[in-house]
């Protein structure tokens, strides 16, 4: 059989390994799907043209600048470990580069890397291994019975969390595919889970992905499997709810009863609520092959991450057929505070100008109406006029100027009134901003969701604390 150019692009596509190459001046030409897998990257023509540098990916890019020279001086390097940012968290890696020649002329180089830093972090006993599959349970599966002769359970699973680990997770799919086998996939994305990181250290992060992993696992135990696709991102195979009525009941279990997806944990140094965002679809009636399967589950992922994260978004034809991931994307918040200001510009008088605000506060918080406390505690509602109702007692809980919490816990304790309020029209979660010149409070901005603790992100808080300020000028 010979080579061609389309069977060299599906064999680097189908490689688990992130494979790059660059021309001479080490910039970058293409990368494999895993590499952008990887980064998060929808596309190469992000970095296309751009070397380590441009891309802000290393601490310390002068080991990678100098191995790269080498190379393009002719020598090959060869498993050599190093560390890289992804999403905000270094990453141990090993990489493999070599030069590639033109005409006996070195015209650039090509590389791939792997993604260790659960080996590195099992070595250095930073790790919480535990055993979820053993071989008796993944034998009950036609797929894992026919391998587990041949490879060890060990190559099966994630080294960290013991879930199995993203290539056999995509080659089990991919074989109920070929059995043609209904089934449901999803994928669950941990929220904030770079701010546990970062705030409370590594073996905190370790703790809750293992923690998740294995109630994940237990809770689908007997009809599906989890693997580990990579960073905070778990896929979840379930062999037996594929009607739309099961998946719904399915997932609302999963996030009221299972303590999976929902629940706090404490570090010792501090503590977290610990919450996931899901995104799934079912072959075959959603798609019949696992590109198209995937990129479903990715953009119900992505669209869940939109709504607020700590939700579930269940592929329906007829609600998420013409959705497109760039129209689901957040435009940056320069782009909405721009908007936001120009349009304020064109209003007088407080009331017109929530109402000229509202359809951007609306992409931004996802909401279907904004409210406000006036100066008398009177809580109203920019789009339904006939909404009223008693928030007098809420300065008792605004000794700041910006509240946003999950929950409605601490508005019941301080503001019994305003909560009142709030739970007879079937709020679950609140975000509030002070309306002040100067030192005076002149009201209150009142973001309020009938979905029960969602996640206010910075953005969100930002955009109407910023709406807040103009609505004082």
């Amino acid at each position: 059989m010979k080579m061609n150019a389309d069977m060299f692009d599906n064999i680097i596509n189908t490689a688990q390994d992130c494979v790059f190459w660059k021309d001479k001046d080490r910039r970058f030409v293409g990368v494999n799907q895993a590499f952008l897998d990887f980064y998060g990257f929808e596309s190469a023509d992000i970095l296309i043209g751009k070397n380590d540098e441009d891309m802000g990916w290393h601490s310390d890019p002068e080991p990678f600048k100098r191995d790269e020279l080498a190379v393009l001086a002719g020598k090959s390097t060869y498993k050599v470990q190093g560390k890289c940012f992804i999403r905000g968290e270094e990453r141990d890696i090993v990489a493999s580069k070599r030069p590639l020649y033109k005409k006996g002329k070195v015209v650039g180089l090509a590389g791939s890397f792997t993604d260790i830093t659960d080996v590195v972090r099992r070595k250095n006993g930073l790790d919480h291994f535990q055993t979820i599959y053993t071989i008796e349970k993944l034998r009950k599966y036609a797929f894992f019975d026919k391998i587990m002769d041949k490879i060890s359970l060990n190559e099966i699973l994630d080294p960290l969390t013991g879930l199995i680990s993203r290539a056999y997770s995509v080659k089990f799919v991919r074989s109920l595919i070929a059995e043609n086998r209904p089934f449901t996939f999803a994928m669950i994305d941990l929220d904030n889970f770079k701010f546990i990181n970062d705030t409370l250290g590594h073996t905190a992060g370790d703790k809750v992905l293992t923690t998740v992993s294995k109630r994940l696992a237990e809770f689908v135990d007997g009809y599906g499997i989890v693997g580990r696709f990579g960073g905070d991102e778990l896929l979840m195979v379930d062999l037996e709810h594929t009607s739309l009525e099961d998946k719904l009941s399915f997932f609302e279990r999963l996030y009221s009863n299972s303590l999976a997806l929902r629940f706090t944990m404490d570090f010792g140094n501090g503590g977290s609520f610990i919450t996931g965002t899901v995104g799934a679809a079912s072959f075959p009636q959603d798609a019949d092959n696992y590109a198209d399967l995937f990129s479903l589950i990715d953009k119900m992922l992505y669209y869940g991450k939109n709504k607020g994260r700590n939700c579930f978004t269940v592929y329906q034809e007829e609600k998420h057929k013409n959705l497109e991931v760039k129209k689901i994307a957040r435009q940056g918040i320069y782009t909405y505070i721009h908007k936001l200001r120009t349009t304020l510009e064109q209003v007088n008088g407080f009331e017109e100008k929530l109402k000229a605000a509202f359809p951007i506060l609306s992409e931004v918080l996802k909401v279907q109406d904004i409210y406000y406390v006036r100066q008398d505690g009177i809580l109203k509602a920019v789009i339904n006029s006939q909404f009223e109702g008693d928030a007098s007692d809420i300065s008792k809980l605004m000794t700041d100027d910006l509240f946003a919490e999950n929950t409605l816990d601490k508005i019941k304790s301080c503001s019994p009134k305003f909560y009142k309020t709030l739970i007879t029209n079937g709020f679950e979660t609140s975000m509030i901003v002070r309306i002040r010149k100067a030192h005076e409070v002149c009201g209150y901005l009142v973001c309020a969701v009938k979905r029960s603790l969602r996640i206010w992100q910075e953005n969100e808080c930002a955009v109407l604390y910023y709406v807040a300020g103009l609505l004082a000028e």
